[in-house]
């Protein structure tokens, strides 16, 4: 990527400054959409030269909100390419603590797993837009290219779905 024009390359000076400030948000985020670090590494690459390549145009409005949406539709394309099992994402291992605090800690990230691995990628993206990342349903759809409406239902049946094997847990105060 050499800059061309009077400024001699420094226009990609803010695109490295970016990718420094942002690349840790957008890993977390893409890793919580693929539940696999590999892929989640592999889609924020491919998304951040799709960026480089447009970063004189998107410099100056909402670079972070086109990184976003390539992830996302990146990792539903993918999914719908290879038609094959979603991996269950490897939830980080609890502190140390009793071997009764680990083993419960590790039989309910274990559920949590299962759970997750149970949803569509869709279902993950609205999911991680939604919660992850804090965004409202109209900035959610506005990512992903769909409807209010679709980001409302794709919410409601994804948390449907980890309703019933995650039930009794408490989360954030509120029973799950």
């Amino acid at each position: 990527m050499r800059g061309t024009g009077k400024d001699g390359g420094g226009a990609y000076a803010g695109f490295a400054a970016f990718v420094h400030a942002r690349q840790g948000a957008l890993l977390r985020s893409a890793y919580l959409v693929t539940g696999d670090r590999q892929l989640a590494e592999d889609l924020l690459q491919g998304a951040l030269i799709k960026l480089a390549e447009r970063w004189r145009r998107l410099a100056d409005g909402d670079p972070e909100a086109y990184v976003r949406k390539v992830l996302y539709h990146d990792a539903v394309s993918r999914w719908r390419k290879h038609h094959r099992e979603r991996l269950a994402p490897q939830l980080p291992e609890s502190p140390a603590g009793t071997g009764a605090d680990m083993a419960e800690a590790a039989v309910r990230r274990t559920e949590v797993e299962r759970a997750l691995a149970s949803l569509t990628t869709k279902q993950r993206a609205v999911l991680v837009l939604r919660f992850f990342d804090d965004l409202s349903e109209a900035q959610a759809a506005q990512v992903l290219g769909v409807s209010i409406g679709t980001v409302k239902s794709q919410t409601h049946d994804a948390l449907r779905r980890l309703r019933v094997p995650l039930a009794g847990y408490r989360v954030a105060g509120k029973e799950a």
